[in-house]
This record gives C-alpha cells, sequence and structure tokens, in this order.
C-alpha cells in the first residue's frame, strides 16, 4: 500500500471549524495519549501555535501513485497570483505551453521609497492618498503580480483586518485585480474580492452576522474603476482611514483604494525604477 498526502480541516471543501471534532476522534481512538498539550480553539484554530491536525489516506492503487517528493501542491491549487506559488496550476500550465510561459515577478522595494510620491512625472497632478512608505512596505509583503504573455497582468492582494466587534477577530480577505497591456494604460478588465480559503473571521463580523448573503453579495457587486485605466484610482480623493471590517461600502471602498494604488506603485516603481511603466 502507499501513503497519500495529508488533508487537513481548512483545505478545500473541509471546514476549519471541524477541527475540534476531528481532535476529539484522535485523542478517543489513538492508541497512546497525545504528547503534549493541544487545544481546539471554537474559531478552528489550534493552540500552541503552528501546531496542524491531519489525516493521511492509504491506497492499495501504487501504480497510479508518483513519489511524494515529485508532487507539488501548487499545481493543483487554483490560487492564480499566489506569492508562495512554486509552480503554474495544471490547466493553466497546459495553456500557457501552447502560449508560452509568462513572467511572475515580486516587487523590488531597494531604492524605490526614496523616489517622488509622484509616479507619473515631474508636473502631473496625480499623487497617492497613502504614503510611499505604506504602498512599499504592502507591494513587497502583501502584493503578487503575474503577466501573461498577452500582457495581461494578475494581481493578488493579501488584506488582513480584525472586526471592530466580537473583541476583534482577524480575517483574510483576498483582492483579485486583472489589468489589461501596459501600452493601453493598464485598462482594469477584472477584479473581485472575498474571503481567503478556510478564512472563518469574516464570519464575525457584524454586517455578515446580521445578514451573510446581503453583505456578501454586495461585496461581490462592487467592482470600482471596472474598465477605466488604473491610473484614474489617484483622481478619486479618500478618507485617510477606515474600520477594517467589510461592513459599509465606504470601508469597502476605501479598502479597494488601497489595493489599486499599491499595484500602481508597485508597477510604476517596478525594480526600483519608475521609468520603466511610463504609462502610468
Amino acid at each position: 500500500m502507499a501513503v497519500l498526502p495529508h488533508y487537513s480541516p481548512g483545505y478545500a471543501e473541509w471546514d476549519i471549524g471541524e477541527q475540534c471534532r476531528l481532535l476529539q476522534l484522535i485523542a478517543k481512538a489513538g492508541s497512546r495519549p497525545i504528547p503534549g498539550r493541544l487545544e481546539a480553539l471554537p474559531s478552528g484554530a489550534l493552540r500552541p501555535k503552528k501546531s496542524q491536525l491531519a489525516v493521511f489516506g492509504f491506497t492499495r492503487r501504487t501504480e497510479l501513485v508518483r513519489r511524494l517528493t515529485e508532487l507539488i501542491p501548487c499545481e493543483n491549487c487554483p490560487c492564480a497570483g499566489c506569492q508562495y506559488r512554486r509552480a503554474p496550476n495544471g490547466e493553466r500550465a497546459a495553456k500557457g505551453r501552447a502560449e508560452g510561459p509568462g513572467e511572475t515577478f515580486r516587487f523590488i522595494s531597494a531604492g524605490a521609497a526614496s523616489r517622488s510620491e509622484n509616479a507619473n512625472g515631474p508636473g502631473s497632478t496625480l499623487r497617492y492618498t497613502v504614503r510611499t512608505k505604506a504602498l512599499e512596505r504592502w507591494a513587497a509583503e502583501r502584493l503578487s503580480l503575474h503577466r501573461r504573455t498577452d500582457g495581461v497582468i494578475e494581481a493578488l492582494f493579501r488584506f488582513d483586518g480584525t472586526t471592530c466587534t466580537n473583541m476583534g477577530r482577524p480575517f483574510t480577505f483576498h483582492y483579485f485585480v486583472e489589468l489589461g497591456r501596459s501600452e493601453d494604460g493598464y485598462p482594469i478588465r477584472d477584479l473581485h474580492c472575498g474571503p481567503a480559503p478556510g478564512d472563518l473571521g469574516h464570519t464575525y463580523m457584524c454586517g455578515y452576522l446580521g445578514n451573510p448573503a446581503q453583505l456578501t453579495a454586495a461585496i461581490a457587486a462592487e467592482k470600482p474603476f471596472l474598465g477605466r485605466p488604473l491610473s484614474k484610482v489617484l483622481e478619486r480623493p479618500r478618507a485617510e482611514c477606515a474600520p477594517a471590517c467589510h461592513c459599509e461600502a465606504a470601508s469597502r471602498q476605501h479598502k479597494w483604494g488601497i489595493v489599486l494604488e499599491t499595484i500602481h506603485y508597485a508597477l510604476a516603481h517596478k525594480q526600483g525604477d519608475c521609468r520603466r511603466e511610463n504609462k502610468l
């Protein structure tokens, strides 16, 4: 027989809230006690941190099994813009082989912060509403960019926040943005956001507790600046701060502004040289 890769609560189609049930089952069925104190919290998180519960499957169809050292989880993961991706998704890779390889690149922060806050060159009136030091940090730590062979850019921004009630429950949202080619001014072709896979913190937002379907629909329907050049985000004034939750429309618009400004900043200062993308 062969042992299959592990599977844990929080993975696709397995609710992380079932950590408690799995821990109880392991403790009940185990022939020996767990060597140390392990606790499953109501949120699904485990204490101590970095702990993990996992199930390993077995199969007798060994002729169909690949060696574990040959498996790369990224090949089966649909998260296109993940900043930790080590290999293309299998379906995307097949398409990419026909078109030629794309380019995944990260923001390089060295020297970028010393440049002007004006990303559009001397004399332009477009300025960021966020301090460039913050944009630089977010671009380096939270943003992943992938340029396809047709020139289209796929961007993923990870937003970590806390609810404004319920003792500040942490949650993570993923923002996806698809931009047209640089020579066309990076028109925004598509954008959407939603809770990160396995995230449960967003369910404690007051708007979600009041009417989850309504809040989810509102978040899905909002597509600011769709069809417009990326630089247009700099023309709309925004409040300097907003609650970290996504309950109110104004708060969500504020976050979209942050995401789009960070993408603009990263492209304008790519490789530490704002002249590389003069179409911004």
